[in-house]
């Protein structure tokens, strides 16, 4: 296998709570097992520990790794193997980086997080703002089209006005001096 062809991959590890108490362990681990499996290391980096959007392996936060190293083919199954069989590393994702040379390497850094304005139709219900309205629009507390004065809404029959409270007959029984 020393004569076999090295192509160039990047990998993004996710390391977890391990890396978080030691300063330099999670780049040791993943320099580690990449090398381990007949990897040579080109750069690796420390990025930034992050909250994640969902669970994995019961870790709300985790530290990324990034690396780009040299390995022969049959070596990405082998570390994807590892990295499942570790506990101390969440997951991973191993791509070719044929297109990069070493400057571009270097100079990669972890990109800021921009939170974006999801479109009403993408956001739950409960973020809709007031009244929760259906797809009518609705609004107010209408509840959609569901009942209401459908008048303001370019309704075609006239809504009957109802009365009001005060403005009702008083039951029977009620005015006794």
């Amino acid at each position: 296998m020393a004569d076999a062809k090295l192509n160039a991959y990047e990998a993004m590890f996710l390391v977890g709570p391990v890396a978080q108490t030691q300063t330099d362990h999670g780049v040791a681990l993943c320099q580690g097992i990449i090398e381990r499996h007949g990897g040579q290391i080109t750069v690796i980096k420390k990025w930034d520990e992050r909250k994640l959007t969902y669970e994995i392996k019961r870790q709300k936060r985790g530290t990324y790794v990034i690396a780009f190293f040299k390995a022969p083919g049959g070596a990405i199954a082998s570390i994807e193997r590892d990295v499942k069989l570790n506990d101390d590393v969440l997951r991973v994702l191993v791509t070719t980086a044929d297109h990069l040379n070493e400057s571009e390497m270097n100079a990669v850094e972890p990109q800021p997080i921009i939170r974006e304005e999801r479109p009403a139709f993408d956001r739950p219900w409960s973020d809709r703002g007031e009244g929760g309205g259906g797809f009518g629009g609705g609004g107010g507390g209408r509840g959609g089209d569901r009942g209401g004065d459908r008048n303001d809404r370019g309704g075609d029959r006239p809504v009957a006005a109802r009365p009001r409270r005060e403005d009702a007959p008083a039951e029977v029984g009620t005015d006794k001096d």
